[in-house]
């Protein structure tokens, strides 16, 4: 059984970025790794209605932090089998975004802290009621909210795509960088360790520390 570990962040923290170099990393180590991202915006129905709703297409559905939350919860369910076969026949399986961006996001959303109500309320329905895999690892690349909002920008400018309603609230942002240093600190759902996504990473150090073993 392969381990299952999650890449977390803000938008243009560096995920991706750092997805690829662990990749390698591991791949160099003579491991096999599986790799995801969530929403799955290409694949999954439920995704696509997250992408309509965060681009003002279906009304006030944003309005509902709870809804859109199901939303991104039911985009995971449909990937959960698909997952748990990846964790059979690979020794890492690494995914970009996973339960906890849920429980961050929203939580920011209602202004609620690491603790309260609806960080809860997503592991209860995500873990509890969908039975999705918990991560052996989340990684949470830290970054200050302007330094990642420039980095979304120039990625947007790069894709030549427009910045979501998430993506362009940058109070939203900032509370989101708070709610992931609570979940962090508290161990939410399996171990975290917190990466500084503006110095160097050293993602050989990573690898000794977490996979050698």
């Amino acid at each position: 059984m392969g381990k299952l570990v999650v890449i977390e962040g803000l938008d243009g923290a560096g995920k991706r970025t750092l997805a690829r170099a662990l990749t390698d990393a591991l791949g160099a180590r003579g491991m096999t790794v599986a790799t995801g991202a969530f929403p799955r915006y290409e694949q999954d129905v439920h995704a696509e209605l997250v992408r309509d709703a965060l681009h003002g297409r279906l009304g006030d559905l944003t309005d509902s932090v709870h809804g859109m939350a199901v939303l991104y919860a039911l985009d995971r369910r449909g990937a959960a089998d698909g997952i748990r076969a990846d964790l059979e026949g690979h020794d890492v399986v690494l995914l970009d975004r996973y339960v906890a961006s849920n429980a961050a996001y929203g939580a920011a959303r209602l202004r609620q802290p690491a603790d309260g109500g609806f960080t809860g309320w997503v592991r209860e329905l995500e873990i509890g009621r969908f039975g999705l895999p918990i991560p052996d690892l989340q990684l949470l690349l830290r970054v200050p909210a302007g330094v990642a909002a420039d980095r979304a920008a120039r990625r947007e400018a790069e894709e030549a795509r427009d910045r979501d309603l998430y993506e362009s609230d940058g109070g939203l942002q900032d509370r989101c960088a708070a709610v992931y240093d609570g979940l962090a600190a508290a161990g939410w759902l399996s171990p975290w360790e917190v990466l500084d996504g503006t110095a160097d990473l050293r993602v050989d150090v990573i690898v000794d520390r977490w996979f050698t073993h």
